[in-house]
């Protein structure tokens, strides 16, 4: 059962095998690197808006999104059309898009870290200032799909972090605007909304245009185009990360509906055909049991097609040993989203070090955490939870120190620091530090 099934949507793997690890790495690869000529395009059109503004980044628009505006007035939408939007839509979605917009912003209220001071002995006061970021930006996808969800994950942070001014981009292809998208923006407090998207709104973020404020950092997934002109810009603005598709990684010990799993796998699958979703399970019956409900569950999504290429392009079964193997799995792949559908999850955390986002338990579906439980839905893919977080109120705040010395401490920290600069043959340091010591 090791082998790939050639009638199959989904590979079967076994930590057994003699070629697991090969076939493990070869599955996990992920280069979300862009080639040279899309490099080549989007660093013209960074250029182009750096020198030219509204101009350029009304015929990238123009000739991206299908439109035929004359000037970016035309490409910002007001708040009264936000709030237009937001009760236009039908009682249930409204209803469902403030649950969720109190729920995330109940959550991020907890993460609000706080300054703090200590004074020393000596009279010698040390600390750390915590502020806000001036202007934050955030990018909407709006091309395959539109998400609502995705403005409220981005800006809600932002809003209960404090920054002063929120920024929005969406891309609007062929005019056509997303009311529950204005919605959310209108919900989550973003001040200035423009429909334009790709490299060249990326661009009128990062250097500001006659209509676009320039911001301190930028946030928000995209395409391969987005993706690079964020790492191009990447010093000009602060970036959230470079975001590659979405992943998903199921444990489950057998005792799971399979139609449960296979469903769960498939949330993550219908974004797009890059998507990975992967189940990890000891139990080979029940493996089995998923893989047939996948066969028999997958004609009936609407997204079929795009989940089918998934599941056979990156998607696996994958049958260890025991929960030891699984554990270390979770540990190798480092996943974005980590769902534990197990009878004693709680037992699993303490050796589980790098994930997203964990999903605890056979109730908690992670469809539930991209809308509405309340944690970021915004986190690290491609491994990267390795050494990165979820997105947060963090992200979107600053620290300073602070260093305020008594007379008696700058002599003490003085005599310290002299030696130590003259260690390293920095004088003037040494002797900036020696005028204040007490003799």
């Amino acid at each position: 059962m090791s082998e790939t099934m050639s009638m199959s949507s989904v590979a079967r793997l076994a930590t057994r095998d003699a070629d697991f690890d090969q076939r493990l790495d070869a599955l996990l690869d992920w280069e979300g690197v862009s080639d040279r000529a899309v490099q080549q395009r989007v660093e013209d059109i960074l250029h182009q808006v750096k020198q030219r503004g509204d101009a350029a980044v009304v015929e990238a628009t123009n000739r991206f999104d299908r439109l035929s505006v004359s000037s970016m007035q035309e490409l910002c939408l007001s708040q009264e059309q936000l709030e237009t939007a937001y009760h236009a839509l039908p009682a249930d979605q409204r209803e469902a898009l403030a649950d969720a917009a109190e729920r995330i912003r109940r959550y991020h209220e907890h993460q609000k870290p706080s300054s703090w001071q200590y004074t020393e002995d000596d009279g010698t006061v040390l600390g750390q200032q915590v502020t806000p970021l001036d202007r934050a930006g955030i990018y909407v996808p709006g091309g395959k799909a539109s998400y609502p969800s995705s403005v409220l994950m981005n800006a809600i942070p932002a809003h209960v972090a404090g920054v002063r001014e929120i920024v929005m981009v969406v891309p609007t292809p062929d005019g056509i605007l997303n009311d529950m998208v204005l919605a959310a923006a209108y919900l989550a407090g973003v001040d200035h909304v423009f429909t334009i998207g790709g490299a060249q709104a990326v661009a009128a973020m990062a250097y500001g245009t006659e209509s676009v404020p320039r911001v301190d950092k930028i946030v928000g997934p995209g395409n391969i185009y987005v993706a690079t002109a964020k790492r191009a810009v990447f010093g000009q603005v602060g970036i959230d990360m470079i975001a590659g598709p979405s992943e998903i990684l199921v444990i489950c010990d057998g005792q799971t509906h399979p139609d449960w799993i296979a469903m769960d796998l498939f949330s993550q699958a219908e974004h797009d055909e890059d998507a990975q979703a992967i189940l990890v399970s000891w139990d080979e019956e029940h493996l089995n049991a998923v893989e047939e409900a996948i066969e028999r569950l997958m004609p009936t999504l609407e997204r079929h097609e795009i989940v089918r290429a998934s599941m056979r392009k990156r998607g696996a079964l994958i049958q260890c040993e025991n929960q030891q193997e699984a554990l270390a799995l979770i540990n190798r792949i480092a996943p974005e989203h980590l769902e534990l559908s197990v009878s004693d999850p709680d037992a699993w955390l303490p050796e589980i070090r790098h994930a997203g986002a964990i999903f605890m338990g056979r109730y908690t579906a992670e469809a539930l955490g991209d809308y509405c439980a309340g944690p970021n839905h915004v986190l690290p893919t491609s491994g990267t939870a390795r050494f990165s977080s979820p997105l947060g109120v963090y992200d979107f705040q600053k620290r300073s120190s602070i260093i305020h010395c008594s007379a008696d401490g700058a002599s003490t920290l003085g005599e310290v620091a002299s030696v130590l600069a003259r260690g390293e043959s920095l004088t003037a340091h040494a002797r900036s530090a020696e005028y204040r010591l007490k003799r």
